[in-house]
């Protein structure tokens, strides 16, 4: 569903993907993970065409990935929402700019998330912001869904029944989900893969249910593993 095949990407004089060759299908939710400046949200915009790669070709489904990819949603890691609108005129904004984009699901979204719809942005917290971002984000019905650090901001007591309810939101029959975290405990347990990414390298690319068998070991523990 998503290639990646010799993408390098510089920034002026810095490099920050560095001939990275990567394959990803359908049906599940991967997990990309590695230090501040490694790389993780420079991979997601490429993905996203929202940046282009300086060598190699990104392709979703088999299309070549020019300007904004139309198959794609994307959570940012920044607010870039008009803070004079409430929540229900911001779901409502994006509904009339994406043809794909679902208004029943993001209803059944925003109820979860427990979003009031009459809040004014200016006025949410930068948790209750990051519920918004993670509704308008898995309303659209798109094949691949880009996440870039969906858990930050919110309140750890949350995180845990947010996590597990993303899966219900997310239609891993026809879906792939990506999504650059620093909270690797948190939602591992929803990760069926993990990429590790250092310095524009990828570093390791592994199955999370064969770590656990094969090797006993977490997340955490093969990242320390195989980066020194």
């Amino acid at each position: 569903m998503i290639n990646l095949n010799g993408v390098t990407k510089r920034f002026m004089n810095k490099v920050a993907l560095k001939d990275v060759d990567l394959e990803l299908t359908k049906g599940k939710i991967i997990g990309l993970v590695g230090e501040n400046g490694s790389g993780k949200s420079t991979t997601l915009k490429l993905i996203a065409g929202l940046a282009h790669p300086s060598k190699g070709t990104i392709t979703v489904n088999g299309i070549k990935v020019d300007r904004i990819a139309k198959q794609v949603s994307y959570l940012s890691e920044l607010d870039e929402y008009y803070s004079f609108y409430n929540v229900g005129q911001t779901i409502d904004f994006y509904a009339s700019q994406f043809a794909d984009f679902n208004a029943e699901k993001a209803e059944e979204i925003r109820m979860f998330m427990n979003l009031d719809r009459n809040a004014k942005l200016k006025h949410l917290s930068k948790g209750n912001r990051g519920r918004l971002k993670i509704v308008l984000t898995l309303s659209r019905d798109v094949p691949v869904i880009l996440m870039d650090e969906p858990l930050s901001g919110l309140d750890p007591m949350v995180r845990d029944s947010i996590v597990k309810g993303l899966i219900s939101f997310i239609n891993l029959e026809r879906q792939v989900v990506l999504i650059t975290t620093h909270e690797i405990k948190e939602i591992e347990a929803i990760l069926d893969e993990v990429i590790l990414i250092k310095n524009g390298n990828i570093l390791g690319h592994k199955n999370v249910e064969q770590l656990r068998i094969e090797e006993n070991i977490g997340i955490v523990e093969w990242m320390k593993k195989i980066s020194g």
